[in-house]
C-alpha cells in the first residue's frame, strides 16, 4: 500500500505539468489559428497563451473542484425561500402565488401537510 503512495505525488505533479503543456499550447494554437486571420492581430507565444489562461481562470474562474460561490449562494437562497414559505400562513401563501402568476411564473404547487 504505501509504495503506492510513493509513486503518486511525482506521478501527479507531471500530470499537472502536463495539463498546464497542454493547455497552454490548446490556447496558443486556437488563438494563433482563429484571431490573426479573422481580426489581423498578432500570434502570440506559449507564455503568453499560459498567461491568457491564467488571466481567464482568475477573470471567469473554472475548473474548480468545488462549486462556486454562486452555486453554493443559490442553494442557500433557496433553502431561506423554502424555510419563508413553510413559516408563511396559508393566506400569505395565495398572495405569493397570485404576485407569481401575475409575472409569468408557475408558481408551487399546494403540498398536503401531514
Amino acid at each position: 500500500m504505501r509504495k503506492r503512495w510513493i509513486w503518486m505525488a511525482p506521478l501527479a505533479i507531471v500530470a499537472m505539468i502536463l495539463f498546464v503543456y497542454i493547455g497552454g499550447e490548446l490556447v496558443m494554437h486556437l488563438w494563433n489559428w482563429l484571431l490573426p486571420p479573422l481580426f489581423g492581430w498578432r500570434q502570440i507565444t506559449f507564455w503568453q497563451a499560459l498567461g491568457l489562461l491564467l488571466l481567464c481562470r482568475i477573470l471567469f474562474g473554472g475548473l474548480g473542484v468545488r462549486g462556486s460561490h454562486r452555486s453554493n449562494m443559490r442553494s442557500k437562497m433557496r433553502q431561506r425561500m423554502a424555510e419563508r414559505w413553510e413559516q408563511m400562513m396559508p393566506e400569505e401563501r395565495e398572495k405569493a402565488r397570485e404576485r407569481w402568476r401575475r409575472c409569468g411564473f408557475e408558481p408551487p404547487e399546494a403540498k398536503p401537510t401531514a
